[in-house]
């Protein structure tokens, strides 16, 4: 293989492009096996962009809609609107940051279905906002059948979120997602009946949501909150509180001061007798 290793400046890491790329190579040299399909969805490319339109289609292409197709939509979309890639480069940062079982930026790009749903997400939105919704709505189904992620279209989603694991979360159509935001499996965002209109949760930046949390209604989850595993979330949190329980109580505030980051899941002693 006559890939070259990226040159970076040897005071700071390496970009996060450059560093896939060196993983990637780095992982053909060692595993033949898997050196086709590292060439094929890392090193042939270019750019993040190019790779992740590859990636994506690999994984989400059928018969009824060829991967070929696919990859045409994401770079559409990419082209059309470079933040996509931006955002999917701080995803995969946080990623890497956030979960101490990644070991690099090529196992989330390749395996994980968290990262890649919520690319795929990402590509539905644009879709979504350019009023091409069937498509969009087709990347949904396709994510939820795929990665177990169901995230409606239209939901607005920040920068630097991370999903891990991915399995059964559910995200409703007017959720709005902030920046930072780290959850687990099983998180539901959703409504609390058949109305329509604005009925989903506002998640703020750098919110953590714990394995199988259900917040629901159109409520405010503050800044640098923490929704406790399990926890089921109806009305509003203020910022830098902890929610816990079944209906979630107060548990202490503040809380650490960026859960989504230090991905703390422990709960203060003191329980203060505050039902939200």
């Amino acid at each position: 293989m006559s890939q070259r290793l990226e040159v970076v400046n040897a005071t700071r890491p390496p970009p996060v492009w450059a560093a896939l790329r060196n993983e990637a190579y780095a992982a053909a040299k060692t595993e033949s096996s898997l050196a086709s399909l590292l060439a094929a969805v890392i090193l042939n490319h270019d750019s993040l962009g190019d790779s992740l339109s590859y990636q994506l289609a690999r994984k989400l292409g059928d018969q009824e809609f060829p991967a070929m197709s696919l990859r045409d939509i994401c770079e559409e979309a990419y082209e059309a609107d470079p933040g996509l890639v931006a955002m999917a480069e701080d995803d995969l940062k946080a990623v890497f940051e956030r979960d101490p079982a990644c070991k690099g930026y090529v196992q989330p790009f390749l395996f994980f279905k968290g990262f890649l749903a919520l690319q795929t997400h990402r590509v539905a939105h644009w879709l979504f906002g350019e009023g091409r919704e069937t498509l969009a709505f087709y990347l949904q189904s396709r994510s939820s059948e795929l990665f177990q992620v169901d995230i409606n279209p239209a939901t607005r989603i920040g920068r630097g979120v991370f999903v891990d694991h991915g399995t059964g979360i559910v995200i409703g159509e007017t959720a709005v997602i902030g920046d930072d935001v780290s959850m687990l499996q099983g998180v539901t965002l959703g409504g609390t009946g058949a109305e329509r209109g604005d009925r989903h949760p506002k998640i703020g930046k750098g919110v953590l949501l714990g394995a199988g949390a259900k917040v629901l209604g159109n409520i405010v989850i503050g800044d640098y909150a923490k929704i406790a595993s399990g926890s089921v979330v109806l009305k509003p949190v203020p910022a830098g509180c902890t929610a816990a329980g079944v209906p979630a109580r107060l548990v202490n505030c503040p809380t650490c001061e960026e859960p989504a980051k230090s991905m703390d899941h422990t709960l203060a002693d003191a329980v203060y007798d505050y039902v939200i």
